[in-house]
């Protein structure tokens, strides 16, 4: 089954049309790293209005089509693990750059281990790794060098 029949499904199912601009929200995030909603209004300029890429992204989001992946106080959306597969994130500190992290089988067990020592039996999950992309960590260590 396609992505696009999958969405078309998960929007039968609540009663909700598969319309053009639900469409064109859908393949903007299907072919993209986690996006900002400036970014997702911005890669839709001029095929719809910024109110219509508001709501979809709110139906989208309640449907569980995406999901938030917060950085910070912000956040970007993505979509939910139904379409392109549970992972996780590393998130650079110093450019905002976010990389998908391939599940790992170890992880996810040792997730559900630690849970299950504490008496807990988990249904969903984000791992979210902080750090510096290759970039931002050379230029950090070329502004340290510069100042020794």
């Amino acid at each position: 089954m396609s992505e696009i029949q999958n969405l078309q499904g998960v929007l039968k199912s609540k009663s909700y049309s598969f319309t053009l601009p639900r469409q064109l929200v859908f393949e903007v995030l299907l072919n993209a790293k986690p996006m900002s909603m400036a970014q997702l209004i911005k890669a839709l300029e001029g095929k719809m209005d910024r109110a219509s890429v508001y709501r979809t992204a709110e139906l989208f989001e309640n449907l569980g089509v995406v999901h938030r992946v917060n950085t910070g106080w912000k956040y970007k959306l993505e979509l939910s693990d139904m379409f392109i597969g549970h992972h996780h994130h590393l998130h650079c500190s110093k450019c905002g750059k976010i990389e998908s992290l391939a599940g790992s089988p170890m992880l996810e067990i040792m997730i559900d281990k630690v849970a299950a020592s504490s008496d807990f039996s988990p249904r969903h999950h984000q791992l979210e790794v902080y750090g510096l992309c290759l970039a931002c960590s050379k230029s950090q260590s070329s502004e340290a060098k510069a100042l020794h």
